[in-house]
């Protein structure tokens, strides 16, 4: 199934997709795409419904396809040549961040650079939304325990980030830095989630090209991994690092300044498309 939130800001209505690419509201049957909804057996009563019986949605917006997200939690450095482009050694272990959940915004949605930011970036990512909450996961389990896949724009501040001292979390965490979505595809629509061919644009030229394939650690091994660090809960979201092409790795060096547009996508899990303001 592709589940998506639709409607204007604050006010998205539940929807599925049907087979044509129309939204069929949902609010009838489960309140938001949000915590309980995306348990294994609210999923499986959903997946039961015949999307034509229900009203189609014609509000243009697409909002963030998951709602009252718990955790936004992020992966440093997943791509061996992502950590090679930006002079990074390949981590021995997941590296952990969280992006502020006030980042989250849709995914045709306006990105702001933060005032005072010199070098606002982009990262195609694969998001793994939690459905079965649970810790201690043990890794053979841990894909059992996902609800489904979405796109994720990681929109990052580098100098915050890397040159104001702390941690990453102050150049990740800014309003707009976090487009997830269209859609939340489920699991059992994706057979491998490490065969997935990612790439992004700025202003129609390809900065990244790349493939779920070349993940150091892959999407069970990072389910079990957070979880020994922090119980995941329903509607978490891991954003699970981004393959070579960022801003920062190009020679010399591009950065977003105002009014250029950012198109991305993952094979199956759908695009966005952002125009890039200033806050």
């Amino acid at each position: 199934m592709k589940l998506l939130r639709v409607g204007k800001f604050g006010m998205e209505k539940p929807a599925i997709l049907d087979a044509e690419g129309k939204a069929h509201d949902l609010s009838s049957v489960v309140a938001d795409i949000a915590g309980d909804t995306l348990l294994p057996e609210t999923l499986d009563k959903i997946a039961a419904l015949d999307p034509s019986a229900l009203p189609v949605l014609d509000e243009g917006r697409i909002g963030p396809c998951v709602g009252q997200v718990g955790k936004f939690i992020c992966i440093g450095l997943n791509y061996s040549d992502h950590a090679a482009e930006t002079g990074a050694e390949v981590p021995k272990e997941p590296v952990i961040f969280m992006k502020a959940t006030s980042a989250i915004c849709g995914p045709n949605d306006g990105v702001l650079i933060p005032r005072g930011s010199v070098k606002t970036d982009w990262e195609v990512e694969l998001g793994v939304v939690i459905g079965k909450g649970g810790a201690y996961i043990d890794k053979a389990d841990a894909l059992d325990h996902v609800a489904g896949y979405c796109v994720v724009n990681d929109v990052s501040e580098r100098e915050f980030q890397i040159e104001r001292g702390g941690t990453w979390d102050k150049g990740k965490g800014c309003d707009t830095f976090g487009p997830i979505g269209p859609w939340l595809v489920t699991r059992d629509e994706v057979a491998d989630p490490q065969k997935l061919k990612m790439w992004l644009e700025v202003d129609g030229h390809r900065y990244q090209d790349g493939s779920t394939e070349t993940m150091v650690f892959g999407v069970a091994h990072l389910v079990s991994y957070v979880s020994r660090f922090m119980s995941l809960q329903p509607g978490d979201i891991i954003s699970t690092g981004t393959p070579p092409g960022v801003g920062m790795g190009q020679k010399p060096q591009v950065y977003l300044k105002g009014g250029e547009v950012i198109a991305l996508g993952i094979e199956g899990l759908g695009t966005q498309r952002q125009t890039v303001g200033k806050a």
